[in-house]
């Protein structure tokens, strides 16, 4: 079993940057980000494939996150430039056996317990 922590949440103001990590206990595969606003669903935000050659991004966060990872450390990193309200949320790290970028969250086998980013209006 991996365990998934991240950090690097907290409250940024709008426009502002901020940059998640999430450490995993152990080697994973493909990792992902989520984020869940309140009343909300969680939603993808961005995958990152093992060798962190292929990445993907959530039309709404193309251009202004960038996702990266550092398999030495089994650290995922997720680097959001220009903030915006709406984007806050609770994000959640996840992680697959597969190598390939998984987008779904179905296709994630572990899950962190989120770090919350706030964006105030």
């Amino acid at each position: 079993q991996v365990q998934l922590v991240e950090s690097g949440g907290g409250l940024v103001q709008a426009g502002g940057s901020l940059r998640l990590s999430c450490a995993a206990s152990g080697r994973t595969g493909a990792m992902g980000w989520f984020r869940q606003a309140p009343g909300k669903e969680r939603d993808f935000v961005a995958s990152i494939s093992w060798s962190g050659g292929s990445t993907y991004y959530a039309d709404s966060v193309k251009g202004r996150f960038t996702s990266s990872r550092d398999n030495a450390k089994n650290t995922v990193y997720l680097q959001m430039n220009s903030l915006k309200h709406e984007e806050t949320a609770v994000y959640y790290c996840a992680a697959a056996r597969q190598r390939s970028a998984v987008l779904a969250k179905k296709g994630m086998d572990y899950w962190g317990k989120g770090t919350l980013v706030t964006v105030p209006s």
